[in-house]
């Protein structure tokens, strides 16, 4: 479970690189998809799935992977990043957007891909591998996130153990007689007819998890989660599934895991993650031990993390002979 490095094995993030193809997929109303593909385009297929839910991907996300052997498939998840509306809850649900993928796969003629989530990104993952094994040749997971009460209860009030200062900033937002409910009282805040408070009630919500996501302070982190923009989708599409329990059942994706076991897979999970705890990689390794399992002796959530981007990298790289011979699509 913590084996060392294979010294063989490359552990840093490739060189930055451009897409060479990139389009807008039309959904229903009122939702367009922003997708993109790099690196090599008869390669093997991978899909990156951001967090948040709402968070967007940025160019970063495109260096996880070798673009001599990976074909990178990179999209925005709706009301995310560059799809549009920004932050539209409207026709926004898991089923949703396990709809998206395969209008996705179908569109770039994907026959199946291999699966990169983290936090989130995990969450989305594990509902479309359950649902279109068949379509997958692999997944890699990072910060796991089931979407059980308990880890939304634990986000919304049991990082303050460890960050309470961001914690009181947080709540601080909300009226004090609505704090015991805060997850109702963003989403009023978050839904107000006022843009000026839907916006500061974004950038609150983005700006605790970006201040309690790495393992030492990161100005950086904060910075770009407290964007106005990052902060709109993040915050307006995170309250709204959390409200929904990410419209899965309780315990869904831990039930459903006999239908991917087959699946190659690695869980990467940082000691010292507040935002996604330990506790639920460790589910979902107890319920699938066929998964490489690393847990990352010096770190929090983020990808960027130097222990688990390393981490990921090495997965993707160890990957390569399983995948090797499967021809793409």
């Amino acid at each position: 479970m913590n084996a060392p490095f294979d010294s063989s094995v490359r552990t840093d993030v490739y060189p930055e690189i451009e897409p060479h193809l990139s389009g807008r997929l039309r959904l229903d109303s009122p939702h367009e998809m922003y997708w993109e593909t790099s690196g090599n385009p008869q390669g093997m297929p991978v899909l990156f799935l951001h967090g948040g839910p709402g968070a967007g991907a940025s160019p970063s996300h495109r260096r996880f992977f070798d673009p001599e052997f990976y074909r990178i498939i990179i999209f925005d998840q709706r009301g995310s990043g560059r799809s549009t509306p920004l932050g539209e809850t409207h026709n926004n649900t898991t089923a949703h957007l396990i709809s998206d993928i395969e209008r996705l796969r179908d569109h770039l003629n994907i026959d199946a891909w291999c699966l990169f989530g983290g936090s989130w990104g995990s969450t989305l993952a594990l509902a479309y591998a359950q649902a279109h094994p068949n379509r997958c040749t692999a997944l890699v997971l990072r910060g796991i996130f089931l979407s059980g009460k308990s880890e939304i209860d634990w986000f919304l009030y049991g990082m303050r153990l460890f960050f309470p200062e961001a914690w009181r900033t947080f709540a601080g937002f909300v009226a004090e007689n609505e704090r015991d409910d805060l997850l109702t009282a963003y989403c009023r805040l978050l839904e107000h007819d006022d843009p000026r408070i839907r916006i500061d009630a974004a950038m609150h919500w983005s700006a605790y998890e970006g201040s309690c996501s790495t393992l030492l302070a990161s100005p950086s982190t904060v910075a770009h989660f407290a964007d106005e923009q990052v902060a709109l989708g993040l915050a307006r599409i995170e309250a709204h599934y959390f409200a929904n329990g990410s419209f899965l059942e309780e315990g869904q994706l831990l039930s459903g895991v006999d239908r991917m076991r087959h699946l190659p897979g690695t869980i990467v999970q940082g000691r010292y993650d507040m935002v996604c705890p330990i506790a639920t990689a460790n589910a979902l390794h107890a319920a699938w031990p066929e998964a490489d399992y690393v847990v990352v002796a010096d770190a929090g959530h983020s990808a960027f993390e130097p222990g688990i981007c390393a981490q990921l990298v090495a997965a993707m790289e160890k990957l390569k002979p399983t995948l090797a011979h499967r021809r793409p699509a």
